[in-house]
């Protein structure tokens, strides 16, 4: 089974995350919204089917990224969400909530060996 296909995003806290955007827009070039941006990209495997990874600063007062005390979260794209879930189960991975669908995809966030969140992601591409 595959397991993590890529990165899906970069989450981080941040005192000003209005700033933040505008700083990376101005000197980086991103293209920024009060959301962040997104990176679109190509697959290796088929061409013609696009991917997105997603950068968003966060507000270093956020509650999202809790239990975790970490200022990150890193959103791993990933092929079978719900097969994968199981299989964390059994090998005894916290997984903190339930999986959710949105019409972009299903997510679900699971806690690492030293308690960083981590999103992960079955995206409809």
């Amino acid at each position: 089974m595959k397991k993590v296909t890529g990165i899906g995003g970069i989450f981080f806290k941040c005192k000003d995350p209005k700033a933040i955007n505008e700083w990376y827009k101005t000197h980086l070039g991103f293209d920024t919204s009060p959301y962040g941006t997104s990176f679109e990209w190509r697959l290796s495997d088929d061409s013609t089917k696009k991917g997105l990874t997603q950068w968003n600063p966060f507000a270093d007062n956020t509650k999202y990224f809790e239990p975790s005390t970490k200022d990150f979260m890193i959103n791993y794209r990933v092929e079978d969400l719900e097969a994968l879930v199981e299989e964390l189960r059994k090998e005894n991975v916290t997984i903190v909530d339930k999986i959710e669908t949105y019409d972009y995809g299903k997510f679900v966030h699971i806690l690492d060996l030293e308690g960083n969140k981590i999103q992960l992601w079955e995206p409809k591409d």
